[in-house]
């Protein structure tokens, strides 16, 4: 078992990621954004530099988290399914030379304007991502499905279906503790409350390769759509984090936690910083170090650092 995070969120540049990293005792980073590009955009100069300032610090990439079918690409769209098959394709090469086996695609965002369970809509979807899981496949990667705002987001049972509907057995689960706080359960007529995270991995925990370590409260929006979500430390808010991780320990999980906050600047006990980027950096350790401590008192002994 192993930690790693979203180190964008400590800070732009990979120096300040790097450092973030290192400050924690960690070994991995899921890199999604350095600087305004990601690993499918960066130049090849930039990408030979991106190698060896990780090489130089003892980092790698374990899972690349990329923005391919996620929830601002319409199933409908087929300019959105090519940059999503251009992204694959872009960063196939990359991954492969940084070792990296794992990428988080989605399943194209939530249409509110259709019934999602239209069996057009739901074929049209379930082989795109095929597509994409088999250009994934084809070069030893694990497409990764987060349950985010998107078709596989509605619910577990639509999750379910994309995974029997698409068959291949390099799609897995990348499940977040934090999106099911603020989305519906989108299970028959609506009214719909709001996902249960507890209930959503109880019933997809099968198919859990990686966790997303996220919490959240929902508050109402005027709009009435989707609550708005106000983000906490893991633990602290709606996604049964301690619950989850006590049933993955349990069960002998041995894959990675990634840290993505979503604290942005939040201010919290002990941080006396004066800059939005030193807010950044120290929310981003400091919500390390709490999830290891959470970790702690599920029963699990930190290795040594």
């Amino acid at each position: 078992m192993f930690l790693t995070g979203f180190t964008d969120e400590a800070g732009a540049a990979l120096d300040v990621q790097i450092k973030a990293t290192k400050e924690l005792g960690w070994k991995y980073i899921e890199t999604r954004k350095i600087g305004d590009k990601t690993l499918a955009t960066l130049t090849d100069a930039e990408f030979d530099e991106f190698c060896a300032k990780l090489d130089a610090a003892g980092i790698e990439i374990n899972c690349y988290g990329s923005a391919v079918a996620n929830w601002a690409r319409h199933p409908r769209k087929e300019e959105d399914f090519q940059l999503s098959v251009n992204e694959v394709k872009s960063a196939i090469p990359r991954m492969k030379k940084l070792g990296t086996k794992l990428l988080r695609g989605m399943s194209f965002c939530m249409v509110d304007d259709e019934d999602p369970e239209s069996p057009e809509l739901e074929e049209m979807i379930f082989r795109k991502v095929r597509y994409l899981v088999e250009l994934c496949a084809d070069n030893g990667i694990v497409y990764g499905h987060e349950n985010c705002m998107n078709y596989g987001g509605y619910s577990h049972l639509h999750t379910l279906k994309m995974l029997e509907k698409v068959n291949h057995e390099n799609l897995k689960l990348i499940y977040d503790t934090g999106n099911p706080c603020f989305n519906y359960r989108r299970i028959g007529a609506g009214p719909w409350p709001l996902q249960s995270s507890w209930e959503f991995y109880r019933n997809v925990r099968e198919h859990v390769i990686y966790v997303h370590i996220k919490d959240a409260l929902a508050l109402p929006r005027e709009d009435g759509v989707r609550p708005k979500a106000e983000f906490t430390f893991a633990g602290e808010g709606a996604g049964d984090v301690r619950a989850i991780v006590k049933d993955l320990l349990k069960n002998g999980y041995d894959g990675g936690f990634s840290m993505e906050p979503h604290l942005g600047c939040v201010f919290h006990e002990g941080n006396a910083c004066d800059s939005e980027d030193d807010i950044r950096y120290n929310n981003y350790v400091a919500y390390g170090r709490k999830f290891e401590q959470l970790l702690v008192d599920c029963g699990w002994k930190l290795p040594e650092k």
